[in-house]
């Protein structure tokens, strides 16, 4: 009744505090956009990307715009937007915070459904990516870093028609309508895709709806965003590589965003609600529609908070904040159960003189099942030249495990009940050079991870069982560039490198190795009078197995400033490779379609 009540009061406060006033009439203005919520905070090594900058790929999902930065993505289907796992510096897919507006939204079964995002590409407006030591500013599963997707908030009156069909009997229509009336704003955004495959068992159907709402008044602004999907796709051996399971997955996500910005006399005001429902329903074998191939299951997150910042002089802005969340499962395999978290966290952005930008923060982390634990980051910035910098961090971060993880079990998998919470150190040092048109940067990074969680097995015929280690380094190097030649000429490129030390302790992993050794991320942009025009190129090697190359390109022409054509390709070279191994994926596919806007 306690926790009902809690939740409640939060709901009531974001309806109450727009009403109130933070500041006289003289003083009020508009907020500048606070993309992440724990902020205005000083992060390191921060990556973005944003639909001007890859507008000519034209892509279906704006998970796909990840593919330029340097971020590991492990798809299973032709689109990423269906089932995408997400890998940083080595971590494993469950070692990734998935945050939307700044609040976590990752899955509490298993990481395989956090690109589970019920929102179009016109909501989505920017990507960031926040690996290693700053991401334990945002909460429990950032090991290897943070991935966060801003909404874009309804500011102008815009209306989107987007169609486009492909090779694979691959097609999508979006269509997204946004109107302003005085201060308030609204968008409503739906999408239809669907695929037969690039083979056997690889079909798709996604549909996806939102709506969103801003309401901006003198002392900031009330944001509710409500986004529903369906998927029902084939997953032929998605998570039993190898063995030839003609597998078939539904799953559907309801999610309510709520969040109110309050500004005045140098403070900043933030409640928040989020509540995150998903249903999945996942055939093995569907050849033997027996009982034990067939499961269901039904997740709700539900995670209400505050948080407070403040000017205070020579401390600089020192942060409060407090969540409370709540984790349910209702599974015909894994069992009915509820976990709480209860979290109290500290962060501070202080300038000391004209060279330092200094953060950190601390966290205090009650788990139901896994007791309290204490996280925290300190990084800083040091101001050699007005282009160089240097750049050093560390932070402690931690993951419970998931669900599955816990309490899994079918021919092939058991889960383990006695897990423990995964712990880690994170270290990094880095050095980066600016000017106008140009930036490079170099970042070393290394990773101290205590009992990791991986499935586990001492021989092919036994099953996988999920497993506690002691230690794992990880050790790498990031390197980033970007160059405007002139006007209509840019490059943008990103190399990293991983090295990941496993004390296997005789057992064959399932996921522990299927990380990118090497990952090579580049992308040529030609800005010409009808259109922009890119060509990107891919490489990655994973340890033990062959590297491989992947050319794409997007060609546009507008047609007028409302309206344009555009051409999509990807894996031009038509190479054969297996992200996930003993998973194949397409070969070259090429897509063209129609946008118009006004």
């Amino acid at each position: 009744m306690f926790k009902i009540r809690w939740c409640g009061f939060f709901i009531i406060i974001m309806f109450i505090l727009p009403k109130i006033s933070f500041c006289s009439e003289d003083s009020c203005r508009e907020l500048e956009p606070i993309v992440i919520s724990k902020q205005k905070q000083f992060l390191l090594n921060t990556y973005s990307t944003e639909p001007k900058e890859t507008q000519a790929f034209d892509y279906q999902s704006s998970l796909e715009n990840l593919s330029s930065l340097p971020v590991d993505l492990q798809s299973r289907a032709l689109e990423s937007g269906i089932q995408t796992d997400f890998s940083l510096r080595g971590s494993t897919f469950q070692q990734v915070l998935i945050l939307l507006n700044g609040q976590r939204v990752n899955d509490p079964q298993t990481a395989h459904h956090n690109s589970d995002l019920p929102f179009t590409k016109e909501d989505i407006g920017k990507i960031e990516l926040i690996p290693g030591a700053s991401s334990s500013l945002f909460g429990p599963d950032a090991i290897g870093g943070a991935v966060n997707f801003s909404l874009n908030a309804p500011r102008e009156k815009k209306t989107v028609w987007e169609f486009g069909a492909g090779s694979m009997r691959n097609g999508y229509e979006l269509f997204s309508l946004s109107d302003r009336f005085k201060d308030l704003g609204f968008r409503v955004s739906v999408e239809d895709a669907q695929s037969k495959g690039f083979r056997e068992d690889t079909d798709y159907k996604k549909f996806t709806s939102s709506v969103s709402a801003n309401y901006e008044f003198g002392a900031g602004s009330w944001e509710n965003n409500f986004g529903y999907q369906e998927k029902s796709f084939g997953a032929y051996d998605f998570y039993t590589p190898g063995l030839g399971f003609l597998s078939r997955e539904e799953t559907k996500t309801y999610l309510l965003n709520s969040g109110v910005s309050l500004s005045g006399n140098g403070v900043l005001v933030k409640p928040n609600f989020l509540w995150r429902r998903h249903y999945d329903k996942f055939i093995l074998d569907r050849t033997q529609l027996r009982s034990s191939s067939v499961n269901q299951h039904r997740t709700d997150m539900f995670t209400p908070g505050v948080y407070l910042q403040k000017e205070i002089g020579f401390l600089g802005r020192l942060g409060l904040g407090t969540e409370w969340s709540q984790e349910r499962i209702t599974s015909t395999n894994l069992g009915s159960h509820v976990r709480d978290r209860k979290s109290v966290f500290l962060d501070n952005n202080l300038g000391i003189g004209e060279k330092w930008d200094v953060g950190s923060s601390v966290r205090w982390e009650d788990f139901s099942g896994f007791g309290k634990v204490y996280t925290g980051s300190l990084s800083a910035r040091f101001k050699f030249t007005l282009d160089t910098a240097f750049n050093f961090g560390i932070s402690r971060s931690m993951r419970v495990p998931s669900f599955t993880e816990l309490y899994y079990s079918d021919s092939t998998t058991v889960g383990n009940d006695n897990l423990a919470s995964e712990k880690a150190w994170n270290y990094e040092a880095g050095f980066e050079y600016k000017q106008k048109g140009f930036l490079t940067g170099v970042s070393f990074f290394l990773r101290q991870e205590e009992e990791m969680i991986d499935w586990v097995r001492s021989d092919p015929g036994q099953k996988w069982q999920a497993k506690n280690f002691t230690r794992d380094n990880v050790f790498g190097v990031e390197y980033v560039l970007h160059k405007e030649f002139n006007r209509l000429f840019s490059l943008d490129a990103n190399y990293a490198y991983t090295d990941k030390n496993i004390d296997n302790q005789g057992y064959l992993y399932k996921y522990g190795p299927n990380y990118a050794r090497h990952l090579v991320n580049t992308v040529f942009s030609l800005v010409l009078p009808f259109g922009r025009q890119e060509i990107g190129f891919n490489y990655k090697k994973r340890p033990g197995r062959r590297g491989w190359l992947l050319m794409s390109s997007g060609l546009n022409y507008n047609l007028n400033h409302n309206a344009k054509v555009f051409l999509h390709a990807e894996n031009i070279l038509n190479v054969e490779y297996q992200d996930i191994e003993g998973i194949p994926q397409p070969g070259r596919y090429i897509e063209a379609g129609f946008r118009l806007q006004w």
